[in-house]
């Protein structure tokens, strides 16, 4: 995963960069909020970003407002990086929009377990947004038949909204997915299908039409 680093302190840029390199996260890293800002807003932008609260041109907060205010749909995952350590700070930094925050000096042991937090979050989201896709492309594939269905009680037709008769067959085709294949009920074999043979049967006595009535099924 990619992971942004937006520090204006030397030394803590590169301790920052040297810690995820080593556990095999991708980094970028830039100086101030501004840059930033800019990376964040790019197609391939990092996923999750540790952003300093005190930077040149624009500060971490600032930064986590913008964000939350942008119309994205994959937002990053922001951990703010910070000196401050009273809960009204900590409170402030995340009504900005921060996800998590590390003060400063940082363990690097913490760093780690936060960040994996991140990605733990990222990779969840990024399965519940793909099964979503994929029920929204199940649902627009399922045409659901609703309401009350007008059938004659005698041919068994249905009526649909235009005044048409027309076979049940015919309908649901029409209106769902749904596909048939044909055979025979049991009553139905019985009713028609049985006394149908048995007639034929008698006109060809003697006559070798041996019929197995349970190809009729």
């Amino acid at each position: 995963m990619k992971i942004l680093i937006a520090e204006d302190d030397e030394v803590s840029r590169r301790l920052l960069k040297k810690s995820l390199l080593r556990w095999g996260y991708e980094v970028v890293t830039t100086e101030n909020g501004r840059d930033a800002w800019s990376i964040l807003q790019r197609d391939d932008a990092p996923r999750l970003a540790i952003l300093d609260w005190m930077m040149p041109e624009m500060d971490g907060t600032e930064v986590c407002r913008r964000i939350r205010q942008s119309q994205t749909s994959a937002p990053p995952y922001i951990i703010l990086l910070t000196a401050k350590s009273s809960k009204a700070d900590i409170v402030e930094g995340l009504v900005a929009g921060a996800n998590d925050y590390i003060t400063k000096p940082f363990d690097r042991e913490e760093l780690l377990a936060r960040v994996r937090v991140g990605v733990t979050v990222l990779e969840l989201q990024q399965s519940l947004a793909e099964r979503v896709t994929d029920l929204e492309e199940a649902l627009a594939q399922v045409r659901v038949l609703q309401g009350i269905l007008p059938i004659c009680s005698y041919c068994k037709q249905v009526r649909d909204d235009k005044n048409y008769w027309q076979s049940v067959e015919r309908y649901v085709s029409k209106h769902s997915e749904a596909k048939f294949s044909h055979g025979i009920c049991p009553q139905c074999y019985e009713a028609e299908v049985k006394p149908m043979l048995q007639e034929m049967l008698s006109k060809h006595e003697g006559d070798d039409l041996s019929v197995d009535p349970r190809v009729m099924q």
